[in-house]
């Protein structure tokens, strides 16, 4: 492994009372919520801003709607892969200087993605971009495995999971008033200044695991009495050898586990769904509904805000009424999901408020499995290998770009917007079986 994502060696234990070795513990896991949510966030700036700018490619490079979604398919394939093999190396490695690298290389492909005006370089460096990308997830599932016990990452996930949801929501805001008023490149050039800002404070202030300054395992303080009692128990640790043994257990608990394939396909339905949205939403309103990209970039952004508030609810709904099993909850937002994607899709033009109410409405249901399914693949492989399983997960949800990129864009090209809705919501229904598959599916007892 390079160097500097060798993981650090652990510190010498804290001293001092019980009391102030929780205060210190609570004071790092805010930081590294804090960073780790500014810090994913920020991936965001530099990852959703084409989505702003497609509509401007089209217009002024004449870049068609397949061109584009066939950018958006290539980008997304790539990153998927990324995140599955960067899962691997990330549950191994040291979260801070892997987080930072990828969002360096991200800020300086967007700079350069700025200065060219040809569609294959374009393409080239937007799929470079996508693997960077895949780079930015799977250390903080590390980080968040690590410093929060399973008891509590229903609600902990989901305070991070908005990361994502206001670093769209940002973006597609900014990056609306940006195109507007100074063009696509600034699209781009923008959002790589404040990337690069963002991975030195990632640098400067992250950590990696308590271990690494002087804190015990987090189910020791935070834990419930069992988690507790296992904490404390001595065990011989292989998370970050290069042996067999871990290499037995990612076996046994990720590739043979079927709730993980299952949870894999179910993601693959909600990512159709979520980016069928999150990409097309600001070419739909600004040409199927006549609304000015600003508006059309700042109802998208609420479509963002709306997940925001749907998934931290979902995750105190789960670790409240059922702290061991996601699955109910994920089964009910995915049918609502569907409901709403046919309301939205059968409603008469005309209306902004009600435009407005439906597509936040789909934004509210279909992040609440998006952000669950990371929560219930740590719960069910362990934070040994949440990483390695969550990049499994991310492979099958990016390379559902195949549909909500390539394939939505030909759709949309040669069938119209009907077509769109209807693939749409079929799929949030069949996500919806597939997360009953798991209703069973619970925390594990080897944490």
């Amino acid at each position: 492994m390079i160097s500097i994502f060798k993981p650090p060696p652990d510190a010498p234990p804290l001293k001092g009372s019980r009391e102030e070795i929780r205060k210190t513990y609570q004071s790092w896991r805010t930081r590294q919520l804090l960073i780790t949510f500014w810090a994913y966030a920020v991936y965001y700036f530099v990852r959703k801003n084409f989505s702003v700018a497609m509509p401007l490619l089209e217009r002024d490079l004449h870049i068609t709607k397949t061109d584009l979604g066939l950018f958006l398919t290539a980008h997304s394939i790539l990153y998927g892969i990324s995140k599955f093999a960067n899962g691997y190396f990330a549950d191994r490695s040291n979260a801070r200087t892997f987080l930072a690298f990828g969002l360096m290389a991200s800020a300086l492909l967007n700079f350069g993605f700025g200065f060219v005006n040809t569609v294959t370089l374009m393409g080239v460096m937007w799929c470079m971009n996508g693997w960077f990308q895949g780079m930015g997830f799977p250390p903080c599932a590390r980080v968040l495995s690590h410093w929060f016990a399973p008891a509590e990452r229903g609600t902990k996930w989901g305070l991070w999971n908005a990361s994502h949801m206001v670093g769209a929501a940002v973006i597609l805001a900014w990056a609306g008033y940006l195109g507007k008023n100074y063009g696509y490149k600034a699209i781009f050039f923008a959002p790589a200044g404040v990337a690069l800002l963002m991975a030195l404070v990632i640098l400067i202030f992250m950590r990696d695991t308590p271990g690494s300054v002087g804190l015990p395992e987090v189910e020791e303080y935070f834990g419930t009495e069992e988690e507790q009692k296992a904490a404390s128990e001595p065990r011989k640790e292989t998370e970050e050898k290069n042996d067999p043994e871990f290499s037995d257990f990612l076996k046994r608990r990720v590739f043979e586990n079927p709730y993980v394939w299952l949870i894999c396909l179910a993601n693959f339905c909600v990512y159709v769904v979520r980016y069928g949205f999150l990409d097309w939403a600001p070419t739909f309103l600004s040409q199927v509904k006549n609304y000015q990209l600003d508006h059309a970039t700042w109802l998208t952004a609420g479509f963002e805000i709306a997940g925001l508030v749907g998934s931290l609810l979902a995750g105190i709904i789960t670790d409240r009424y059922f702290p061991k099993k996601r699955a109910p909850i994920c089964v009910a937002y995915m049918l609502g999901t569907a409901v709403s994607i046919v309301v939205l899709w059968k409603m008469p033009p005309g209306s902004f408020i009600y435009d407005a109410i439906v597509l936040f409405a789909v934004g509210f249901m279909v992040y609440g499995p998006q952000f669950l399914v990371g929560v219930m693949t740590a719960d069910i492989v362990t934070k040994r290998a949440a990483a390695t399983a969550i990049g499994l997960t991310g492979l099958f949800g990016y390379g559902s770009s195949l549909l909500y990129g390539y394939g939505l864009g030909a759709m949309v090209d040669k069938h119209g917007w009907d077509a769109g809705f209807g693939l749409l919501a079929g799929l949030a229904v069949l996500g919806a079986i597939f997360f009953a598959l798991c209703w069973n599916a619970g925390a594990s007892d080897e944490e």
